[in-house]
């Protein structure tokens, strides 16, 4: 009997980790869908934020399995500086740190607008977007 109990309780588990990765899979193909729909220059999913790049624009929203929520969309134009924040402080993009929990690309406007904050789950992707979005807002201003 318990090896019963054992075998139930890791069937559960498998059928709990079956169905969050059907969750994540759906949430992919909704994000792949939305990015071929919009025909972005560049865009990039994970499990935090999707971002995506068209003309000198971004868009931004949560994924989920129905598609894109909270999308929001600005112009490069209006952007003053973009800075990699690791753990709720700023770091050097060309030199990110190798570890840190929160992760984010922060978007500072002028003054009557917020700033913005586009999450990541890695570092060196967040720094790779950051370096790319900052030579197109360099490429902008020449």
């Amino acid at each position: 009997m318990a090896s019963g109990l054992v075998w139930l309780s890791l069937l559960l588990v498998f059928v709990w980790l079956a169905g969050l990765g059907w969750n994540e899979y759906q949430k992919v193909e909704a994000y792949r869908r939305w990015a071929a729909e919009a025909e972005f220059e560049k865009s990039k999913y994970d499990i935090y934020a999707v971002l995506a790049k068209k003309g000198n624009n971004l868009t931004w929203g949560k994924p989920t399995r129905t598609g894109t929520i909270n999308q929001s969309t600005f112009s490069l134009n209006d952007v003053q500086s973009i800075n990699l924040v690791v753990d709720d402080r700023l770091v050097d993009i060309e030199l990110p740190p190798s570890k840190g929990r929160k992760v984010a690309l922060e978007f500072s406007f002028a003054q009557p607008i917020p700033s913005v904050r586009v999450p990541f789950t890695e570092i060196p992707l967040a720094a790779e977007w950051g370096k790319y979005l900052s030579s197109q807002l360099t490429s902008l201003r020449i």
